[in-house]
């Protein structure tokens, strides 16, 4: 099957390419004039880094392994300056390039390196799990933890090309790849019910790599993400409705102490933000019911423990989507049909989430 360019535009525009077997497209990525490409990687997994080495290696480059922790471990500032020092040690200069293969954190990582070495090297990402393919290693941003909260340090870097190879989701854990549906199911609500229909169609196939309408969901997730930052790469306006479910989500990543798959925290999270929506007279209840059904059929989580909402609460007042002392929340009036609610009382906030404890 031939692979499918779907192009991310604005100032620096570039490709992410999707399709089975695609691994030879990927010296194409690069700009001209590179020479040395460090490819950062899952220590974990050097098995999907080995066959990216060799064909870079063919292809004329010279190529310095990096492994780094798997999982949202590798996301700190140790980490990163680690990378930095081996990009010294190595002789990466501002005419090379990084890779970066692996999930959402290693790219994050990956990315965020790229973006502060030297002020800003090449990147391009090579995400392999189904979450890394449709958000986090698409749009330029870039990030690593603290203890303070998730990607509160970070840059906007956009890559210069993204590329997916299907192939690599025959691998992923299934419970990984059921909740990186949860991000396609958030481009769904936000932009495109295509996707809502495709899953409802077939929720079982849906949490295959093989399914009938995978290819589909992937290529229309990507095509949400891309549309939505090749308008607005700096989170100035319309980027912020890719947060949509994320506010308790990252809380609740906190509080879990990022012992929870990402796409698992934002299932919660969506359901909340249809709640928030319903009580805030925006949404009626069957948005909220729509919601549930499908992140269930899926197999995602749709609720979250009721004594976690102090906690919970706290965190979210330190939320990237805050003006000054403004909590600010992405909601829905519809499907597809995205608003923002500015400092809802604490009254609300708490109601909405009496909607979704256990």
């Amino acid at each position: 099957m031939t692979s499918t360019r779907i192009t991310v535009k604005g100032d620096r525009p570039y490709d992410v390419v999707v399709g089975t077997g695609v691994l030879a497209e990927l010296p194409g990525l690069f700009g001209a004039g590179v020479h040395t490409v460090a490819v950062v990687h899952p220590a974990g997994l050097p098995e999907i880094a080995r066959p990216v080495c060799g064909v870079l290696r063919s292809a004329g480059y010279t190529v310095v392994e990096l492994p780094v922790p798997d999982g949202e471990s590798a996301k700190s500032v140790e980490v990163a300056a680690e990378l930095w020092s081996a990009f010294g040690r190595y002789g990466v200069t501002r005419s090379d390039a990084v890779v970066g293969v692996g999930g959402g954190a290693t790219t994050d990582l990956a990315g965020f390196a790229a973006a502060t070495w030297l002020r800003g090297v090449e990147v391009v990402q090579m995400p392999t799990t189904l979450l890394g393919m449709v958000d986090a290693a698409v749009g330029g941003k870039t990030g690593i933890n603290t203890a303070e909260g998730k990607n509160l340090v970070g840059a906007f870097h956009p890559p210069a090309g993204v590329l997916c190879d299907l192939a690599t989701l025959v691998s992923v854990p299934r419970d990984d790849y059921v909740a990186g549906l949860a991000e396609i199911i958030k481009g769904g609500f936000i932009a495109d019910p295509t996707i809502l229909l495709l899953i409802e169609d077939d929720p079982e196939g849906a949490r295959l790599p093989e399914g009938r309408h995978t290819r589909a969901l992937i290529e229309r997730k990507i095509q949400v993400k891309a549309d939505v930052v090749g308008a607005d790469l700096r989170e100035s306006g319309l980027r912020e409705i890719l947060n949509y479910g994320h506010t308790l989500a990252h809380a609740i990543e906190r509080v879990e102490d990022y012992h929870i798959r990402h796409g698992e925290a934002v299932s919660i999270g969506m359901v909340y933000a249809a709640e928030l929506s319903r009580l805030a007279g925006h949404a009626g209840a069957d948005l909220v019911e729509r919601t549930r059904s499908i992140l269930t059929s899926v197999g995602l989580p749709t609720a979250y423990r009721r004594e976690a909402w102090p906690e919970l609460r706290d965190h979210m007042r330190v939320d990237k989507k805050n003006r000054g002392a403004k909590r600010r929340f992405v909601i829905l009036d519809d499907v597809a049909k995205v608003t923002r609610l500015e400092d809802p009382p604490e009254e609300l906030l708490e109601a909405a989430y009496g909607q979704i404890a256990r």
